[in-house]
């Protein structure tokens, strides 16, 4: 269970303001105007922004203070990622082994493995540059998928894909979460793709990260900030 127990941000005159508890498992979509403040209820969970007041809270643990290396949490922007000298095996490995050190065989079938399952296979040799949009997404995803912490945290991550790779990846992403067993939490600006990943939604909007609704009847019957956006 993650919460944001009376969690504040403030930043150059823009407060987010997020009470909100969400669980251990599933999907969860965030969505809102541009600017409210869904990239800043990322960084606060991931451990990038420290809030201005309030406790962060996984599992009980309070990691408010926890560094980003320190937090049981991976996150996938919309860059991916990626280090482009090194071969995606490559960016794999230092995902498994950030330290470095000798590496052992059953690294190297843990990374055949991610590799497998997004559809990857015979690619860890490929450095990025030479990978499509979409094979550089799955890429990314084998990475958070290798390192299967807790709490996957998604950045828009296909906003540059066009919409029927972007509805692809919705479903890689659906995979790799169900494998990983833990929460996915993911920023996007499309109605549709939050309807068709997310059990529950976020609406981020007026400086507050509001509590978790059901997704359909959340989209149904929305709300007036919602609805504004919507258009």
């Amino acid at each position: 269970m993650l919460q944001l127990d009376h969690v504040q941000s403030d930043s150059d005159g823009f407060r987010l303001s997020a009470d909100l508890t969400l669980p251990d498992t599933g999907r969860i979509a965030v969505i809102g105007p541009s600017g409210a403040g869904k990239s800043t209820l990322l960084d606060l969970i991931a451990g990038f922004r420290a809030p201005s007041a309030g406790r962060i809270r996984l599992n009980g643990q309070d990691i408010t203070s926890l560094p980003p290396a320190r937090r049981p949490v991976s996150i996938l922007f919309q860059d991916n990622n990626l280090f482009p000298h090194l071969s995606v095996g490559s960016n794999l490995m230092l995902a498994l082994r950030p330290r470095g050190g000798r590496t052992r065989p059953e690294d190297h079938s843990r990374i055949e493995n991610a590799l497998h399952a997004v559809g990857l296979d015979q690619m860890g040799n490929r450095r990025p540059a030479t990978l499509s949009g979409g094979q550089q997404s799955r890429a990314a995803l084998a990475r958070v998928l290798i390192q299967a912490r807790p709490v996957l945290l998604l950045d828009e991550p296909f906003s540059a894909l066009g919409p029927a790779l972007r509805a692809e990846m919705l479903g890689v992403v659906q995979d790799v979460s169900g494998k990983i067993g833990g929460l996915t939490i993911m920023v996007t600006h499309d109605p549709h793709g939050a309807r068709k990943f997310a059990d529950q939604t976020v609406l981020v909007a007026d400086g507050v990260a509001h509590t978790p609704q059901d997704t359909e009847s959340l989209f149904t019957d929305p709300p007036p900030a919602l609805r504004a956006y919507l258009g």
